[in-house]
This record gives C-alpha cells, sequence and structure tokens, in this order.
C-alpha cells in the first residue's frame, strides 16, 4: 500500500511545490520528505515549511536539515538557527526532522557536534533522524561511518536512522544484521532509500552521479539486471521492517504507475 512508502520531493520553486503536492493529494499520498539541498535551502526551505504548514496539514512531513546549507555567518548563528528550527517542531508537532550534515561537512558543526550541545539544552523533549551510508567503508574508503553512527545514538535524541542508497545487496544486509543485533538500535525506526530503475535515470546517473551513492556498472548498463536488484532491495526491506522512501520523481501518472506496478501496489 501507499501508505507503507515515503516519496521524496524536489522542487524549484513554491508554485512547483505546489503542484506537487497536490498530485500528491490526489493519490492520497499523505507521506513525503522535503529534502534540504540545491535549490531547497534557505529562504525557500522556510517558505516550504510555512506553505506546507498552513496548506496541507494532513501530510506526514519530514524535513531534511542540512548543517551545511542552512549555515549562516558562523556556528553559534548556524546552531541557534538549528535550535529555533526543532523548537518550532516540537511545540507544533507537525512534522519530523531528519539531521543531516550536508556532503561536505563543516568544521566542528556537524550532526555530532550539534547533537552533543542539543542534549545539553534544557526544556527540550526531542527526538531526530540521522542518516547513515553503509556503502563508505568499502567504496569509498571511509571507515568512521559506525562510529559516528555510535556516537550519534549515544546522544540519545534519535528516533530514526535513515539508510543510503546502494546495489551491493551483502553490504545492506551486513549493516541492518548489525544494527538488529544491537540493543542500542531496539526501539529506533528504519528506513532504507530506494531507487526506481529508468533508462532516463541511468542515463543522468552516468552523466552526474550522486555523491555518496554507490551504483556498480552491472546496474547502470543493464536495466534489467537493476530492476532485479530493486525487487531483491525491496523484499528485503519488508522482511526487516524497513519502510522504502522513494528518492526518484514519482509526480506524474506515468510515473506513479510505473512505481505502482513495480512494487506491486495498486494508486
Amino acid at each position: 500500500m501507499i501508505n507503507n512508502l515515503r516519496f521524496e520531493l524536489s522542487f524549484k520553486n513554491i508554485s512547483q511545490l505546489e503542484n506537487k503536492l497536490n498530485f500528491c493529494k490526489f493519490n492520497k499520498i499523505k507521506n513525503i520528505n522535503i529534502p534540504c539541498k540545491g535549490n531547497i535551502k534557505k529562504e525557500l526551505f522556510t517558505s516550504t515549511i510555512k506553505y506546507i504548514s498552513r496548506n496541507f496539514p494532513e501530510l506526514n512531513v519530514t524535513y531534511h536539515y542540512s548543517l551545511y546549507h542552512q549555515y549562516s555567518k558562523n556556528k553559534k548563528n548556524s546552531y541557534q538557527n538549528f535550535l529555533d528550527f526543532i523548537r518550532n517542531a516540537n511545540s507544533k508537532r507537525s512534522y519530523e526532522v531528519l539531521l543531516v550534515s550536508g556532503s561536505n561537512k563543516k568544521k566542528n558543526f556537524d550532526a555530532i557536534n550539534v547533537l552533543n550541545n542539543i542534549k545539553k539544552e534544557k526544556n527540550l523533549n526531542v527526538k531526530l533522524g540521522i542518516a547513515h551510508n553503509p556503502y563508505l567503508k568499502k567504496y569509498y574508503k571511509i571507515n568512521t561511518e559506525r562510529e559516528r553512527l555510535e556516537k550519534k545514538i549515544s546522544s540519545g535524541l534519535i528516533n530514526s536512522i535513515w539508510l543510503q542508497f546502494g546495489t551491493d545487496i551483502n553490504v545492506i544486509k551486513d549493516e541492518v544484521t548489525y544494527l538488529q543485533k544491537s540493543e542500542k538500535f531496539e526501539k529506533i525506526n528504519l528506513f532504507g532509500s530506494l531507487l526506481i530503475p529508468s533508462k532516463q535515470f541511468l542515463a543522468r546517473f552516468k552523466f552526474r552521479p550522486w555523491k555518496g551513492v554507490y551504483i556498480s556498472d552491472k546496474y547502470l548498463y543493464s536495466l534489467d539486471d537493476f530492476y532485479s536488484f530493486t525487487r531483491d532491495l525491496v523484499i528485503f526491506y519488508k522482511n526487516n521492517n524497513i519502510t522504502p522512501i522513494i528518492e526518484t520523481d514519482f509526480t506524474s501518472s506515468e510515473k506513479m504507475d510505473l512505481i505502482c506496478s513495480f512494487l506491486g501496489i495498486e494508486r
């Protein structure tokens, strides 16, 4: 069912956002994620939250808060902005927050630094989501991701973990096994990125790969193989209570039909 999925929206302005949200409403899509990257940052990010809260209060929204893209002037000012953002989210209870450091981390101002400061705040009862990339060690030679995950969890502020997409099924299986074996992650919700294969997506990814997203050549050059892998990933998510988040565009009848057909669900 559509209600068992989440959908990430990308847009260039409020007018485009409105059209896409009306599409969501028509198709009874209520679980959406708003990224904080590209055009969606600073003023547009703030305007988006106000617009959705005012016009689409029925939506279950998760906002990605990028410490890199929302950085303003200095660390002190940027931290205060995030603190105000969290307090607003907590008081209105109208949306969830996924905290991300950003593709280029600011020195001494990333998710770990901010979480350490947030837990010292008085009268602030908040739960946050964090991103986690299981592929960094094997494919990008970055060995600190699990250590960073442990530090984030130790803050006591984490409600959910959002797993990055990649096409090595053994890597994601090992990482989920690691999470399931530890009591630290027992009550934390898991979400998993999902990209629906298409010729258009493959062409774009070949031309401009997404930073930190590992897709092997086997799948980049064979749509059938990519379909097969993605079906296996969907089954794995389902068997391990991981909520998929669709990160490819879905906001047309043709694209929505493709997604529903691929996942075997009704619109």
